[in-house]
């Protein structure tokens, strides 16, 4: 870090005293005629402009470096001998023990824009979280919105605020004008994990965008769940999100159910660096959650997602104008009870033990008709199974029954091996598959 500092030092003093003799030399210059002379001056003065402008991008740069020292200072990098040094691999050591898990820092990277409600966000993740050195807050910023950054900056060292360089607009197709935001996003997107990623090299970031407020409970969760995503190569992120997650549709008793999704949730979760490894050098260019969804991307992988959100979005407006929100999105039920998941036993959620309970509990579960439902019969058999057999009739239950039933590369949302767990005029309701259900038909989409 002193070596930083020392060499742009270095760099400033070099730059002013090659400026300071060049003055010198042109000031001891003969007189010369009128013309020249007007010349000279105009010379001097531009010359002393670029020095100005110099000194201002030396010092910038010294208070950025100044700014992330206390987040350089906390990473435990091992110290090579210089005989044996050499340039970084892209892919990282295989993941530490599951005894070092509870040691690893888990920063949370905040996506912000032209949103000064981020401080609604900000507010929440520094109330609840439980050490700032395991849990470090870093907001990237797009858009360069004076009145956000202003927000932003107000929390001082509370929370390192980065900056995304390229505020251009991205050449795109002449029918996705109108979707120039999500090009952005994305691009954003890719710069922010390769900061948290490459340059400040963490092992594992928590996500969350300027519009999510999180529950008193989301730091645990996400530190309890983070050896199974070490631990289980069939999983690719852990959720604080539940796509059906409306109040009237989960079960707040159960706020320490977790799930297996093949659905990508976002809206809060959790990846490791070898993830991003796998997908930085094929990132899309807009709609990367979508992407995330395709099958390429997913591999057959799943995420933990819980019962009842442990995030809710208050971001009615942005790119998508409100897609979604006033049907669903504003009545996600926010987790409001501490579950120490940290003191519980998540084997459960491995994929072998999963299946081996998860699936049995469904095709048990008496199979019923939709209209059973809506006319609250046959209550005696508690939980209760429904079972469609094709894209028309999962997305006719669904819409009958208030979930949200569009489908991604023929995945639904919260789904797992097809089948969607959600609580209906209060019971259990599995919508499911026949049990000979083959997989994903992406044709669904």
């Amino acid at each position: 870090m002193l070596k930083k500092s020392s060499l742009v030092l270095w760099g400033a003093a070099l730059f002013i005293a090659w400026h300071g003799l060049l003055l010198l030399f042109l000031w001891s210059r003969p007189p010369s005629p009128a013309a020249d002379g007007a010349r000279l001056t105009a010379e001097v003065i531009r010359l002393a402009q670029d020095a100005e402008t110099e000194l201002e991008r030396q010092k910038e740069l010294l208070r950025q470096i100044h700014r992330y020292s206390q987040l350089w200072g906390r990473r435990r990098v091992p110290v090579t001998p210089k005989s044996s040094q050499i340039p970084p691999k892209l892919s990282p050591p295989p993941p530490p023990p599951l005894t070092d898990a509870t040691d690893t820092v888990l920063p949370v990277l905040v996506l912000a824009c032209d949103r000064s409600t981020v401080r609604r966000c900000l507010d929440k993740l520094l109330r609840y979280r439980p050490s700032a050195q395991r849990f470090p807050v870093i907001v990237s910023q797009d858009c360069g919105h004076a009145e956000t950054a202003a927000v932003i900056a107000s929390y001082g060292d509370a929370v390192a605020h980065i900056r995304q360089p390229d505020l251009s607009d991205i050449p795109v197709p002449a029918e996705h004008r109108k979707f120039q935001g999500y090009y952005k996003i994305a691009r954003h997107y890719r710069w922010a994990l390769g900061q948290v990623f490459r340059t400040f090299r963490y092992r594992a970031a928590i996500v969350v965008e300027d519009d999510l407020e999180i529950a008193p409970d989301f730091f645990e969760y996400f530190q309890a769940a983070f050896p199974l995503l070490l631990a289980d190569r069939s999983l690719w992120c852990v959720s604080a999100w539940n796509d059906n997650g409306k109040e009237q549709m989960v079960d707040v008793g159960q706020a320490d159910l977790l799930y297996r999704t093949d659905f990508f949730p976002g809206l809060g979760w959790l990846l490791l660096a070898e993830l991003w490894d796998e997908l930085e050098p094929k990132w899309p260019r807009a709609f990367w959650d979508d992407w995330m969804r395709q099958p390429e991307q997913r591999r057959d992988r799943s995420c933990i997602r819980p019962e009842v959100s442990r995030t809710m979005t208050f971001g009615r407006k942005g790119v998508s104008h409100g897609q979604f929100f006033d049907q669903y999105l504003k009545f996600i039920k926010l987790n409001d009870r501490f579950v120490p998941f940290t003191q519980l036993d998540l084997s459960y959620l491995k994929k072998e033990e999963y299946e081996r309970s998860f699936l049995p509990k469904v095709y048990a579960a008496p199979e019923v008709k939709v209209e059973d439902l809506q006319g609250n019969r046959r209550r005696e058999l508690g939980t209760v199974r429904l079972q469609y057999s094709g894209r028309d009739s999962f997305k006719a239950f669904a819409k009958a029954l208030g979930l949200m039933d569009d489908l991604k590369s023929g995945v639904p949302r919260a789904g797992y091996r097809g089948i969607v767990s959600f609580v209906y005029r209060g019971r259990r309701v599995y919508l499911a598959p026949p049990s000979d259900w083959t997989g994903y038909d992406p044709s669904w989409s």
